[in-house]
């Protein structure tokens, strides 16, 4: 069975804190640990009132303080957002604390939208450009290889800490196959490219030191419940809550029948078929699905990105992934 992992938003859900969301954080990394899942993965995002892991690096230090064994880890930084010198140290930290069970991937979008990005952040949007010598650059203070004389990474030097590329388009797989890195594909919100970005890093791939060979992994929607007709009316309302998410973002606030309206739309099609690599049903049929992905997709790893309404109805599909 390909290795089950899980990526979550850490999701401030309606009339809660963001305190509150990362208590529900650490319960769904704890519970992942006891079912057997592989890992859990962050995300940065900001200006974002319904995600609440803008700073990774502090979530990952406070669930690996309430967990076991379980690998943590960036699902992903965004580097052009920061020097690869801080995160360097910062995961480097992580690493010196909870050895071997943290990951690094990066991304190079920046998380938001362009305001927070240079006004906020105080970034140059241009930065992302820099993306493949800031991951070199990255590497090297990890591995106690620094490409600036006299700067040196502590912590973080010499912790090795697991780089992955993470992307949704061509550039990611291009760059990861020719650094010879494990590659992730955001195919749970940006399915058009999986087939063509997986099987170009596949076949161009460039063994390094890091990675004798291609690894992938491809994230996936999951929703799973005791019937199909349950998981059904659980994707049904996640749909209906995405949209009206990204709707609000823009400053659109719908009342339920504009709602309906929009589910019938163009747009509404367009924001739902994000969603398109979606496991919904019972154990067995939602395994079935993970099986036949997972072979579509050339992956190595399946990602999971669990999609129901309610806290406890993730936990209980979950469980039920688990013991199908």
């Amino acid at each position: 069975m390909t290795p089950l992992s899980l990526l979550d938003f850490c999701t401030v859900r309606d009339d809660e804190t963001p305190g509150e969301s990362m208590a529900r954080s650490v319960e769904l990394a704890q519970t992942a640990e006891k079912l057997g899942y592989d890992r859990v993965w962050y995300s940065e995002h900001h200006n974002m009132p319904s995600i609440a892991s803008s700073s990774p690096a502090v979530l990952i230090s406070h669930i690996a303080a309430k967990t076991e064994k379980i690998r943590l880890g960036a699902g992903g930084v965004m580097l052009p957002n920061h020097s690869p010198y801080v995160i360097a140290e910062q995961f480097g930290t992580l690493a010196e604390l909870y050895p071997d069970r943290i990951d690094l991937g990066l991304g190079r979008a920046p998380g938001t939208d362009q305001n927070t990005l240079g006004r906020a952040l105080r970034r140059d949007p241009m930065a992302a450009e820099n993306f493949p010598n800031d991951v070199v650059e990255l590497q090297g203070y990890l591995a106690g290889r620094s490409v600036i004389p006299g700067v040196t990474a502590v912590p973080g030097a010499g912790t090795n800490v697991p780089i992955y590329i993470l992307g949704s388009s061509m550039f990611g797989a291009t760059l990861a196959a020719k650094l010879g890195l494990p590659y992730s594909f955001a195919s749970h919100f940006a399915p058009t490219h999986l087939e063509e970005a997986t099987r170009y890093y596949r076949e161009n791939f460039q063994p390094s030191d890091v990675c004798a060979e291609p690894y992938v992994i491809a994230a996936v929607n999951v929703t799973a419940s005791e019937s199909a007709e349950d998981a059904a009316r659980q994707t049904e309302l996640v749909h209906r809550a995405r949209v009206k998410a990204l709707l609000g973002r823009q400053g659109r606030s719908l009342t339920e029948e504009q709602l309906d309206s929009v589910m019938n739309s163009p747009q509404g099609h367009q924001i739902v078929g994000m969603l398109r690599y979606t496991a919904e049903g019972t154990g067995e049929q939602v395994v079935d699905y993970l099986e036949k992905f997972s072979r579509h997709a050339q992956a190595d790893e399946l990602m999971l990105s669990f999609q129901s309404p309610t806290h406890e109805e993730v936990l209980r599909s979950m469980e039920i992934l688990a013991e199908a």
